[in-house]
């Protein structure tokens, strides 16, 4: 077997809500082999190693000398203990995102990476998604972004606000679009059923002169994600819940080259892969062939400053 078909044992460390679709996805994923899961509640390990034949563990201290990579789905306030502990074993790790819940502990993440030699990638799995590559595919120099990104109400992930839970993916994508620099942040938000915000709108004007307009809430009745690009004669609308891409152009001169400027509505062909998964995929990827992860952990800073820049913006709004 050569180095680039060669199986990487794999752990997980958090099989919560996401952390269990981390461990259902590695036991079927070609390359991998799902070795442990672990968890501080032990029954739930137990029942999620039942189901994909792999062991279980009540702390991730267990992994090491076990796999050679591995998620941390734990919450955000323990992303750099349990990541920094896996690291220093040489182990390579996915983070789920946000990568810190502070910019002191993401730079502790990212210097352990560094003396270890190991990998650190960070769970923005909405890059992934095949209507956002799709996009990505169409955008040019974009000019304005309105996206908004709504959810019901779920009693995870409490223990951050709104701009780290939601908006955070939102973030990622402005960045990894636009490419350049946030020069200004105005930002307002609300508590409503937590004692942390829980909608928030942003704008955001970019060194290249766009400007980005964000909302995210998690009380949301409806769910809804959908990221608006306009950029020069083209508009385009996705929407990663139904899994679409739309393109409209503005059209002039006719055939004849007499007629009056249209609009022409264009769908894109977006392919059909669960995110994740994908996402998992490059990971691994990354892991077998020693290269930078797509969204590695000094992205996963720069979203994670961007984000308390909008935080920051929202309290002084408040005082």
């Amino acid at each position: 077997m050569s180095a680039a078909d060669r199986e990487i044992p794999v752990g997980v460390v958090g099989v919560g809500h996401l952390g269990r679709h981390h461990a259902r996805l590695y036991a079927g994923l070609p390359g991998a082999r799902l070795v442990a899961v672990a968890d501080r509640d032990l029954e739930l390990a137990r029942s999620i190693a039942a189901k994909y034949d792999c062991e279980a563990y009540g702390d991730g201290r267990e992994l090491i000398g076990r796999v050679e990579a591995a998620s941390v789905a734990v919450p955000t306030e323990a992303h750099a203990e349990v990541g920094e502990l896996l690291l220093s074993a040489g182990i390579d790790v996915l983070i789920e995102k946000p990568l810190a819940p502070t910019l002191a502990e993401a730079d502790s993440i990212n210097a352990t990476a560094e003396r270890s030699s190991r990998l650190v990638m960070v769970g923005h799995s909405e890059r992934f998604h095949p209507a956002v590559v799709a996009l990505a595919g169409q955008v040019q120099a974009p000019r304005f972004f309105e996206i908004h990104r709504l959810a019901a109400f779920s009693a995870r992930s409490t223990d951050i606000d709104v701009v780290l839970d939601l908006m955070i993916h939102d973030l990622d994508l402005l960045l990894y679009l636009d490419g350049t620099e946030p020069r200004s942040v105005t930002a307002v938000g609300v508590r409503a059923l937590t004692d942390r915000v829980d909608i928030a709108n942003a704008r955001i004007r970019f060194a290249s002169g766009c400007v980005a307009n964000l909302t995210a809430s998690r009380i949301s009745a409806e769910a809804v994600r959908r990221v608006r690009v306009f950029q020069a004669g083209t508009y385009l609308a996705c929407d990663t819940i139904r899994g679409k891409l739309e393109r409209y152009r503005l059209v002039t001169g006719g055939g004849g080259g007499g007629g009056a400027p249209q609009i022409v509505r264009e769908c894109v062909a977006v392919e059909e892969a669960e995110p994740l998964a994908l996402e998992l995929g490059a990971f691994l990827e990354a892991v077998r062939s020693r290269v930078t992860p797509q969204v590695d952990g000094l992205h996963g800073r720069r979203v994670l400053d961007l984000a308390h820049r909008v935080r920051a913006a929202i309290e002084t709004e408040q005082v």
